[in-house]
């Protein structure tokens, strides 16, 4: 087998495409063929050495991805040889197999092509725990969604539409607010030629929006809170445009409104039950074609670096997959 090893984490710049013998699942795991592994935020900070979670040193980046199950470890009964699957293991994606614990891997149904299930954990599941559980959106209420033509921003916006909402999509650029009306969308605002606490008050009447969903953080997080309607959740999904933003604690006071934190990986690890309940419930989305993951691009495994440059550029829209 062959993958991305990452030695020393200072970069992208110091990862190496290895040979490396293919490993054998001991009991509960599964050794997985990887056909598609897409290319998350948590996947740059991972190895600059800023995410939460530092896996010991060596190891291959990718959080997310599909394949085919190539071996099966004692214990697993629930999956087959020439089984394909999704996994979201944190790390082991970027390369051409993987070992990855049963409990981790989603059986596909037929006719869920990898590369869409190598986009699809990820984004959805967050989204879903934002909208579902942490906001208890509810049909006819605004979502106003920040980073909008990213992948956990477009994601929010087709979860946002099944569940009846209207959605203001923001984004940086004209091209990515077509995308995000492309996809469902009931405006847009253009942020970077647009002033964002006009443009919100203009599209809901002065009212502002039932919930913010925020995978941004930096500038924005201010006047966006500062738009909330009454009563309105503002959702704390990420930062990715770098610095952690600090909210007055008195906007919350006098709008009556919450800032609820969303963490994905957490709800998953503490109710599990739950967790597999909204998977299941995705996957049903999908099926019935209420959902699909936008892909910017498929690159070839072995050009993860160009991604990753591409990535840094935002000017992904979607998901970007690299391919075996």
């Amino acid at each position: 087998m062959h993958a991305w090893l990452c030695e020393n984490p200072v970069g992208v710049d110091a990862l190496t495409w290895k040979e490396l013998p293919t490993p054998t699942p001991k009991a509960g795991e599964v050794l997985i063929e990887i056909k598609a592994a897409s290319l998350n935020f948590p996947d740059l900070l991972i190895v600059q050495n800023k995410y939460q979670i530092k896996p010991p040193l060596p190891f291959v980046p990718g959080s997310e991805y599909a394949g085919v199950v190539q071996a099966v470890g004692d214990g697993v009964t629930h999956f087959k040889v020439g089984q394909s699957v999704a996994c979201l293991s944190g790390t082991g994606g970027f390369g051409t197999h993987t070992i990855a614990t049963a409990a981790q891997c989603m059986p596909l149904p037929e006719g869920f092509p990898h590369v869409d299930a190598a986009a699809f954990i990820m984004i959805y599941a967050t989204s879903h725990h934002a909208l579902v559980d942490r906001a208890q959106l509810k049909a006819g209420e605004t979502v106003l969604v920040l980073g909008a033509a990213g992948g956990v921003g477009t994601s929010a916006i087709q979860i946002a539409k099944v569940m009846g909402a209207k959605v203001i999509a923001a984004a940086s650029t004209d091209e990515k607010c077509a995308l995000c009306k492309s996809i469902g969308a009931d405006a847009t605002i253009n942020y970077t030629t647009e002033n964002l606490r006009e443009a919100i008050k203009t599209l809901t009447g002065g009212k502002g929006p039932d919930v913010i969903y925020d995978p941004v953080g930096g500038d924005f997080a201010e006047p966006a809170f500062r738009s909330i309607a009454w009563r309105g959740r503002y959702l704390v999904v990420g930062f990715a445009s770098g610095p952690i933003p600090s909210l007055p604690l008195n906007l919350p006071l006098l709008k009556g409104a919450s800032i609820v934190g969303v963490f994905w990986g957490g709800f998953a690890q503490q109710e599990p039950k739950a967790s597999a309940a909204a998977m299941a419930e995705l996957a049903q989305w999908y099926a019935q074609g209420k959902i699909k993951p936008v892909i910017d691009r498929t690159m070839p495994m072995t050009e993860l670096k160009a991604a990753y440059a591409h990535m840094g550029s935002r000017g992904v829209k979607g998901k970007l997959v690299m391919v075996n």
